[in-house]
């Protein structure tokens, strides 16, 4: 099977790191791709739209290539962006996996914690790339980030810079974002973490207990689970993927 992974608000693919790697290695029978919003990464120069709807279909469009059916992997508001394709194509989105995602079916003070939001805003609209971007994994991270990690993160915003109108435009869309009531017919797995301080993990469990879906909960990580704990995040996928077909 062929699984797309989708980052979160203002991040890209080259802020999965080794992870798609890491994957690769643990099931070989799976092929893994990776998709920019428009906005960030190789589509830092579009303008980005204000919705869920509208960025997910332009990432459907970059996936039009990538035949079916497919798996989603999504962090954040990229859970957001793959649980709205998985309800716009329920024949082509055999899986689905959501890490640290939320929906307007929680409460806004869980889906961006108190005062996360305040600093969140600040943060992009610094205009010092290394002091936001060690704001950003500061936090986002639950971990001590090494000063490679920085120089990685910060020069990824050098060489392709997210505006400041894209993303506020990205947090827009994610605050509004709202799905349809019943749940998609994809397999589906919730991943979460209990120390995520800008989305309560309370997110992922009603969406569990909404729709019956599994949900595991990394007892400290922060939001960025890809980055704190990449190996829990694999650990808990061996299961789940290697019961399907493809």
């Amino acid at each position: 099977m062929d699984w797309i992974l989708l980052r979160g608000l203002t991040r890209e693919k080259a802020h999965w790191g080794d992870f798609r790697e890491r994957l690769e290695t643990a099931f070989p029978r799976h092929r893994f791709h990776v998709i920019d919003l428009p906005g960030t990464g190789e589509h830092f120069r579009e303008v980005s739209p204000a919705t869920i709807a509208d960025i997910r279909q332009k990432v459907q469009a970059c996936a039009a290539p990538i035949e079916g059916p497919i798996g989603l992997l999504g962090l954040s508001m990229g859970g957001m962006v793959a649980l709205d394709w998985a309800r716009a194509e329920p024949k082509r989105v055999g899986q689905l996996v959501l890490i640290n995602t939320s929906t307007g079916f929680s409460p806004p003070w869980q889906r961006m914690r108190p005062g996360a939001l305040g600093k969140a805003l600040g943060l992009m609209a610094r205009r010092t790339p290394t002091v936001r971007e060690r704001g950003i994994l500061a936090l986002t991270s639950n971990r001590p980030v090494t000063p490679e990690v920085h120089h990685r993160w910060l020069h990824i915003q050098q060489r392709r810079p997210v505006t400041f109108r894209n993303a506020v435009a990205q947090l827009r869309a994610a605050v509004s974002y709202r799905p349809c009531s019943a749940a998609p017919a994809a397999r589906a797995l919730l991943l979460a973490s209990a120390g995520d301080r800008i989305v309560h993990w309370h997110c992922s469990r009603t969406l569990a207990r909404r729709w019956q879906w599994p949900l595991m909960v990394h007892p400290d990580a922060g939001h960025d689970l890809v980055l704190d704990d990449p190996q829990w995040i694999i650990q808990q996928l061996m299961a789940f993927i290697e019961q399907c077909p493809g």
